[in-house]
């Protein structure tokens, strides 16, 4: 079994926020597979994707802990269901790229995620694949240490919504991200490498 874990805010108040990238993608895949979500032995809300391309299948699981807690649910789901952390993938949001753009990775460090940071220190290692979702800075701010990137101004940024001009390219991005996990579950973290870390593959998106 494979274990997709979407990262996010519980509640209404967070819909729709930069901070919930990760919650909108598992809504993407769940669209497509005409899946639901369901309460599961833990804080988070699961949804069982039987397909062949997983021998065991999928959950998509989105869980209720808050970002900084995300850990919890996600070690705690990978114990129940005995997941190991090599087919577990981590959906989150990343303000250090641009938006509209893919990182896919199989291992590394949080690189200040709080999400990441929690789900790492529950697993007990950093070896898990993840894939970012560029949101972008705050419009005016400039790259760290550049003396212009308020730390405040960026937690502000990260629980706000997305501009009325950003949502196009927000919704195409979701669905690549969506692509890029259905890529995971039938090939791996190498492939969505080799094919959504290319600035090239997007497609319908203004360089």
């Amino acid at each position: 079994m494979k274990l997709i874990a979407g990262l996010g805010n519980p509640g209404r108040q967070y819909a729709g926020t930069r901070h919930n990238v990760g919650f909108e993608v598992l809504d993407e895949l769940a669209r497509r597979h005409g899946l639901s979500f369901d309460s599961a032995p833990a804080d988070a809300l699961v949804a069982k994707w039987r397909t062949r391309a997983a021998d065991g299948g999928v959950l998509l699981a989105r869980p209720l802990t808050y970002m900084n807690r995300s850990g919890l649910a996600v070690a705690e789901l990978a114990r129940y269901y005995r997941i190991a952390t090599s087919d577990i993938l981590v959906v989150v949001d990343e303000v250090a790229l641009e938006l509209g753009r893919l990182r896919a990775r199989a291992r590394g460090s949080a690189g200040g995620h709080n999400g990441l940071k929690s789900v790492a220190e529950q697993l007990g290692t950093e070896e898990y694949s993840r894939l970012r979702i560029g949101v972008g800075r705050p419009r005016g701010e400039g790259p760290p240490g550049s003396g212009n990137d308020s730390r405040r101004d960026l937690a502000d940024h990260v629980l706000a919504r997305f501009e009325a001009d950003e949502r196009g390219v927000v919704d195409e991005t979701i669905a690549r991200a969506a692509d890029a996990v259905e890529t995971f579950i039938a090939s791996g973290i190498e492939a969505v490498m080799n094919t959504f870390n290319r600035k090239d593959d997007r497609k319908e998106v203004a360089e």
